[in-house]
């Protein structure tokens, strides 16, 4: 019995891009957001914003190097 997860690696390309498009949407939608709470001066809003912001941009990354984009080092360095 295996301690580790079990994984099917049965992802087509077609779903990861569908995924990379969705957390770049959502990636945008958080800097748009820490752009509105900047202009209210909401400091919470902006914590929150900029966290979720960078957070994407790291599945962005990943996704980009697992479909093995140009240009897009190894996530981990």
């Amino acid at each position: 019995m295996s301690d580790g997860p079990v994984r099917s690696y049965d992802r087509t390309w077609e779903e990861i891009e569908a995924m990379l498009s969705k957390a770049t949407e959502k990636m945008n939608q958080w800097k748009e957001w820490y752009e509105m709470c900047k202009d209210e001066s909401d400091k919470d809003g902006m914590k929150e914003a900029a966290r979720n912001h960078k957070a994407l941009q790291g599945v962005v990354k990943t996704l980009k190097w697992t479909l093995g984009e140009e240009g897009v080092d190894d996530p981990l360095d």
